[in-house]
């Protein structure tokens, strides 16, 4: 299971206004994951509730890595799982070339692609998305689109060119976000505006929000009654979305060139809403050719990036 990890904090600006986060709700989430997260590996990137001062109520950071043990700097890390090699990054901090994490993704990435013929897909998991058509919080540029008051929010470098820029060169499979209140799988898109309309033979990145596991959805506009978050005609590289049903998504690596996608709405019914079968391209490097069986292990994989709890 890989997901991005909800906070129970308060906001500073909530009428009860709290100094600090509230660990009680962090407890009942706990609660809530032990039976699966005590039964298979439970992987967590941190999003803007988690490292940004005023959005994690001045905890940046501190009660993630005080409740979740994960490799490296716990932030930003990798681990392979059968054919698969899993990358977490943190959206909320600097990914330019010449920023930390953007020099070890880069590394990181180049280290996967040696061995590509043990894991044959890459899968990147974030919190914010890059590619998102809804209104509430648009395509993440390292800058938020809202403010609160006089607080001023930060900006990071490098969201998003210089890191699609890595994500095309180290042939990155799959990018999976949360942040945003709804459901949005992309074409196989890359540079904006370049989008293949068929999941066959994919060459190209594609992106899925799955941030609809539990908090209210984005379907009506912020400081809005009745406008909805989305436009009259979704963008190019939109191949489906919804804002208004709840659900969850998973992942099925079939062989080293096919995967299964799916899309299941809470408490609606056990056949999904959304059934892909996805195909790419075969991995030529060099003289060794990657469309063969390679005896690797399949695997399933869930995923539901959202803020799965209230806030108190």
């Amino acid at each position: 299971v890989v997901s991005t990890q909800s906070t129970g904090n308060k906001y500073p600006y909530s009428e009860k206004k709290p100094k600090w986060s509230v660990q009680p709700v962090w407890d009942t989430w706990g609660q809530i994951t032990a039976p699966l997260a005590s039964r298979m590996a439970y992987m967590v990137t941190p999003g803007n509730h988690e490292m940004d001062e005023y959005e994690s109520t001045l905890e940046n950071g501190t009660i993630y890595t005080k409740r979740f043990i994960m490799p490296g700097n716990e932030r930003y890390y990798s681990f392979g799982v059968g054919m698969v090699h899993f990358v977490s990054v943190s959206t909320d901090e600097d990914i330019d070339p010449s920023s930390t994490q953007g020099v070890w993704l880069d590394r990181t990435l180049a280290k996967i692609n040696e061995q590509r013929n043990l894991w044959p897909w890459i899968v990147v998991f974030q919190h914010r998305p890059i590619y998102n058509s809804n209104k509430n919080h648009g395509n993440w540029t390292g800058a938020n689109n809202y403010t609160y008051g006089d607080w001023v929010l930060p900006t990071y470098k490098g969201w998003p060119d210089d890191y699609e820029a890595l994500l095309l060169k180290h042939k990155v499979d799959f990018v999976l976000t949360g942040h945003v209140h709804h459901y949005e799988r992309t074409w196989p898109v890359k540079n904006r505006n370049d989008v293949t309309k068929s999941y066959k033979n994919v060459t190209s990145p594609i992106h899925i929000t799955c941030g609809h596991g539990g908090k209210d959805l984005y379907a009506i506009m912020w400081d809005t009654e009745d406008e909805s978050t989305y436009g009259p005609h979704p963008p190019e590289f939109t191949a489906a979305r919804d804002n208004e049903h709840w659900g969850h998504c998973e992942l099925e690596f079939l062989d080293e060139r096919t995967v299964r996608h799916t899309m299941f709405r809470m408490g609606e019914s056990e056949v999904p809403a959304e059934d892909v079968l996805i195909t790419k391209a075969a991995i030529v490097s060099g003289a060794e050719h990657f469309g063969f069986s390679l005896g690797l292990i399949a695997g399933n994989f869930i995923f539901s990036f959202v803020y799965m709890i209230f806030w108190s």
